[in-house]
């Protein structure tokens, strides 16, 4: 059974794979600069270690308590394994604690109370030797202005963006945004192009813009994506943990 998922995984990876390079291609872009990630939420350690052994790296969760315990498992699983583990959904400040433990980057930081959360976390963490190093970290733009969705409204990413680089246990990434519903994928990421370009005006070391699912990750390339979020496309349907 093993061997047969890590085959289906295998196929499954070519083929995002492929798209990415020929999206890449039409937008006259190097492949190498869109990283993906895996989203592996609903899904077993088992299957986020048989991507590790098919030579993924960049696994993403958007729950922090099954990140945590998946986490811990994978490295049970792979202990040899170079695995950086995100988080891709939205962080409460009571939490931050345990994402500073396992995550090498959270791209969902949106308001100032959650970069001061984060900041307190990875402090704590470094001086209790759970983590060596700054937790990489991007914004969440909001590109419809619903708080319901997470992200961060245009106007208020200055100060959000100001918190983090004053910290010195972050590093601020670049900016993440999810299309709104009802709107079409080209012209969110079109206007998140826009805005990420004026952000790495005064912040250049931002170059990450993360952008684009299973389901539109074509169009984000097209409009500078450099981080791809890839769960269906890559695991299949919804499945439970314990599965």
């Amino acid at each position: 059974m093993t061997e047969q998922r890590k085959a289906e995984l295998a196929e499954a990876l070519a083929e995002v794979r492929a798209r990415i390079e020929r999206a890449c291609v039409r937008a006259g872009r190097s492949p190498s600069e869109v990283r993906m990630l895996a989203v592996t939420k609903t899904f077993p350690a088992s299957d986020a270690a048989l991507l590790a052994d098919l030579g993924v790296t960049d696994l993403a969760e958007n729950k922090v308590q099954e990140a945590a315990g998946k986490a811990a498992e994978v490295g049970s699983l792979r202990p040899d394994a170079t695995v950086r583990w995100h988080l891709v959904g939205q962080l409460q400040r009571n939490k931050a604690r345990s994402v500073a433990r396992w995550a090498a980057e959270v791209q969902t930081v949106d308001s100032t109370r959650v970069a001061g959360a984060l900041d307190r976390a990875v402090r704590s963490a470094r001086e209790s030797g759970e983590r060596t190093g700054p937790l990489d970290v991007l914004v969440q733009l909001s590109l419809d202005d619903d708080p319901a969705r997470g992200g961060c409204p245009a106007a208020e990413l200055p100060e959000v963006i100001d918190n983090i680089t004053r910290s010195s246990e972050m590093s601020f990434r670049g900016l993440m945004a999810v299309a709104p519903l009802g709107v079409s994928p080209d012209s969110a990421f079109e206007r998140l192009a826009e805005i990420a370009a004026r952000i790495r005006h005064d912040h250049p070391e931002a170059t990450e813009l993360s952008a684009g699912m299973s389901g539109d990750l074509d169009e984000a390339i097209a409009h500078g994506a450099t981080c791809v979020r890839v769960g269906t496309a890559l695991l299949g349907g919804r499945r439970l943990t314990s599965g």
